[in-house]
């Protein structure tokens, strides 16, 4: 059964930072893309970043220079590292994984940016 846990969300101020982490199980994130998506209230979910298995990253435009994903491969886990935060960035975050077909989804972690 695989299980994404999501941590790090919470309340920063305009131009902070936040470290998203997802943690695996029941998958590898290396032989797994993986990724982070957003919803904000009234809005549909859209990509923030992706990372393939092979390691190659592809960024919402949005959010393209200010956030970087990576993934540690011993821990299992994807991070988002999140900078020059605004209060667009204000939403629901999801983890994603991708793997034989079937997206898989973490429960989300809210993350609010206050002007």
């Amino acid at each position: 059964q695989v299980q994404l846990v999501e941590s790090g969300g919470g309340l920063v101020q305009a131009g902070g930072s936040l470290r998203l982490s997802c943690a695996a199980s029941g998958l590898t994130f290396s032989f797994s893309a993986g990724g982070w998506y957003r919803q904000a209230p009234g809005r549909q979910r859209e990509l923030v970043a992706r990372i393939a298995s092979i390691g190659l990253t592809r960024y919402g435009d949005s959010v393209k220079g200010r956030f970087t994903i990576s993934r540690d491969n011993a821990k299992n886990t994807v991070y988002l590292q999140m900078n020059s935060l605004t209060p667009e960035d204000t939403a629901v975050y999801y983890c994603n994984a991708f793997r034989g077909g079937v997206d898989y989804w973490g429960q989300g972690t809210q993350v609010t940016v206050s002007s």
